[in-house]
């Protein structure tokens, strides 16, 4: 009896075990689950995480923070909201290419640190992309594949980042502020000609025209008052002249009297 009770005891006692190293193992798997289609790696030597043709239409969440390299590539991902790399301060490289991104917030690269050396946004739908997106970023970027609007905001843009060299070539205007830019290289289209300029121009245009169309709303208000005021005194004048002569009448009446 005694073996068969510490018998009923050790089972007791291993069973607790494996029931609570099952309950571990659930709780880590749990805590560790990803994406369909996304996987962590090691690839010489960095911290990779991979959702690559994942389908994705969003950042995923809890990416490993001390990832270095994020691929995103081939997914759905329309919109890159402020702070989607935020806690990924070891980051390196990020691939966004083939995606359908058409807006990126200002602060959709904040938080990721001076580490990041790569970054891919090739082939997505950015048409028009504000500087102080890229303002904290010092990667080189590939912005090749994108249907942009060729202006002065793109000129910026460019002028503030630096471009993966052999990307540069591949940025081409799909509609320009001038029609015969369009369908050309960006980096051709600025060799002939400011567009920061031309929409200096512009604006200095428009704002002659409108401070014209002011002066000559003012001019002809003051023209109309002239003249109005010059026809109420005529009107005025000529009824001061029908009014009857008080110096006539009294001689008139003098005169009667005399008479008299």
């Amino acid at each position: 009896m005694p073996l068969m009770d510490r018998f009923l005891r050790h089972s007791i006692a291993m069973w607790l075990l494996l029931h609570s190293f099952v309950l571990i193992t659930l709780c880590f798997h749990s805590a560790t689950t990803f994406p369909k289609g996304c996987y962590p790696a090691e690839e010489d030597g960095y911290k990779t995480f991979r959702c690559s043709n994942a389908l994705l239409t969003e950042i995923p969440k809890d990416i490993p923070n001390d990832t270095n390299k994020l691929f995103l590539d081939f997914n759905q991902i329309t919109f890159i909201p402020n702070d989607a790399f935020r806690n990924l301060p070891a980051l390196m490289e990020l691939d966004l290419s083939h995606n359908a991104i058409t807006s990126l917030e200002s602060g959709a690269f904040r938080g990721l640190s001076e580490n990041l050396h790569s970054l891919d946004l090739s082939s997505n739908r950015l048409v028009t992309v504000n500087k102080e997106v890229f303002s904290s970023l010092k990667a080189r970027t590939n912005l090749s594949g994108n249907p942009w609007l060729c202006d002065c905001m793109l000129q910026e843009l460019i002028r503030l980042i630096e471009l993966d060299p052999g990307s540069s070539n591949e940025i081409v205007c799909n509609t320009a502020v001038q029609d015969e830019h369009a369908k050309k290289p960006f980096l051709q289209v600025v060799k002939d000609v400011d567009l920061c300029n031309i929409y200096k121009k512009t604006t200095d245009v428009a704002m002659l025209i409108t401070m014209f169309g002011w002066f000559a709303m003012v001019i002809s208000y003051l023209i109309y008052y002239v003249r109005q005021n010059q026809e109420d005194a005529r009107r005025h004048l000529e009824y001061l002249k029908s009014l009857p002569n008080k110096q006539s009448k009294s001689e008139e009446s003098s005169t009667i009297s005399t008479v008299v």
